[in-house]
């Protein structure tokens, strides 16, 4: 490797492979605090410099992992000794934005925080949205397929991407910086790299599509006395305000009541004894009208009993402190830790029998264990915190099959937004028929031959 990584200074610079402490003071896991142990970081500062490195890795048959924002949580950035890291960390440039086409040209490594701030700067925005914007990355973003808080409006990161430059395991560079809605010409490449966390390919950047301002925000707490009462409050709200409807995002009480009286952490809006409670967020351009509307609404909702309760949020501070309790990650790793932590996706209808099936086979295993359950249940997702009181891989293992194994009866998915990664490799079978699996099998052979890229991620090694 020190061969290599001499040839590789000579592409990208001296002071951009870093090594020894430099490499290990890196935490690659978000939850867990696990420091870098690649063999070095390497800095490229250009789609060429990018490509160079791929070619002198590919003659060397070096593993190479992509490391973003390092915000991952299902150890897509672990990176072992004999293998290097490629940092996109110097490749921030916003380098077009277009306010007639709405579009935004953009290097993998800008923060998404940048990213809206330049769509704002053009009366404009950028739709994706999600909690770790300020450090999660763009070339991230793309690799995870990134969903966030307003999928329900505006689809996940898959729908904001037009184009993109990828460079392969070979150092070839694959550009597709398509700006256009429409284009039927061929296979749609993008789709490739999109989602398939860094195995396929390394993306350096983007076409994004930027979204029409919205300028007034509606936000409310409600509590839901059952989760029909939730299910009906969906529905009402799809029909009374249409597509302005950006956000649904539901915590059970344990969830709410943990972060609010509890843990102290957050005053309750609202009281702590109903079974749900959710975040509601509609954006529209008409100040008056659309306050009227989401007014309206809510009232409906209260005559309906689907809504017990509710807090309207009369200002910014206000609705960043409703938002605060559902976003509270740090309080929940202070109250659970060790904290085994799930993102998964189900049939609406299936989630409440299937968190109180959960939550009595933990107690059965673990009588001391707490679960808590919050999510983006407008689009199908939840996300699950469990605490058995242990940490260690017998006892994960066994949290981890109760949480999965029921989601392939049901029609779900192990992974609704973070990612496979190694975390959940071992389960994609449960999400994936094996004609899938094979399918996967084949483009990565086609593309990484050496299996270079992000190896071990996602998919299994094939036997043989």
């Amino acid at each position: 490797m020190d061969a290599l990584l001499r040839q590789i200074a000579a592409v990208v610079g001296d002071g951009n492979v870093l090594t020894g402490e430099a490499v290990t003071a890196r935490r690659v896991d978000w939850l867990s605090g696990a420091p870098c142990q690649a063999g070095a970081i390497v800095r490229p500062g250009s789609t060429a410099e990018l490509a160079e490195v791929m070619r002198l890795c590919h003659v060397a048959r070096q593993p190479v992992v992509t490391h973003g924002g390092l915000t991952g949580l299902v150890h897509g950035a672990e990176t072992a000794k004999d293998e290097l890291a490629v940092s996109l960390e110097r490749m921030t440039a916003i380098e077009d934005v277009d306010p007639i086409g709405a579009t935004l040209t953009v290097q993998a490594g800008a923060p998404l925080q940048s990213v809206q701030e330049a769509a704002e700067a053009v009366d404009l925005q950028f739709a994706l949205d999600l909690g770790a914007r300020g450090s999660c990355t763009i070339g991230g973003n793309i690799a995870t397929n990134a969903g966030g808080i307003r999928v329900i409006r505006y689809g996940m990161m898959r729908q904001q991407v037009l184009g993109l430059e990828a460079v392969l395991a070979d150092g070839t560079v694959v550009s597709s910086m398509n700006h256009m809605l429409k284009n039927n010409a061929g296979f749609d490449l993008k789709q490739l790299f999109i989602g398939s966390e860094g195995t396929l390919g390394i993306v350096t950047r983007a076409v994004l599509h930027l979204q029409p301002p919205t300028s007034d925000m509606q936000t409310a707490l409600v509590a839901c006395p059952s989760f029909e009462a939730v299910t009906g409050l969906l529905a009402h709200l799809a029909q009374t305000l249409g597509g302005s409807l950006a956000a649904f995002e539901v915590m059970w009480q344990s969830h709410y009541r943990l972060l609010t009286e509890e843990s102290s952490r957050h005053r309750p809006p609202l009281a702590t004894d109903s079974p749900y409670y959710v975040i509601l967020e509609s954006l529209g351009n008409d100040p008056q009208s659309h306050a009227a509307q989401f007014g309206r609404a809510l009232e409906g909702a209260l005559e309906s009993e689907l809504v017990s309760d509710a807090v309207l949020a009369q200002s910014g501070s206000q609705r960043q402190a409703l938002w605060d309790i559902r976003e509270d990650i740090e309080g929940l790793l202070q109250a659970l830790s060790p904290l085994f932590a799930f993102d998964i996706s189900l049939p609406i209808p299936a989630m409440e029998g299937y968190v109180t099936r959960l939550e009595a086979a933990l107690a059965d295993d673990w009588p001391g264990a707490r679960m808590v359950t919050f999510g983006h249940l407008g689009d199908g997702n939840l996300h699950i915190s469990i605490s058995t009181g242990s940490a260690d891989p017998t006892t994960r293992r066994a949290v981890e099959r109760l949480v999965y194994t029921p989601l392939a009866e049901l029609g779900g998915s192990v992974s609704a937004e973070h990612g496979i990664g190694l975390e959940k490799r071992d389960y994609l079978a449960l999400s994936r028929t094996p004609e899938e699996i094979g399918l996967m099998h084949t483009l990565k052979r086609a593309l990484d031959p050496y299996g270079l890229l992000n190896r071990h991620k996602v998919l299994a090694p094939e036997a043989g």
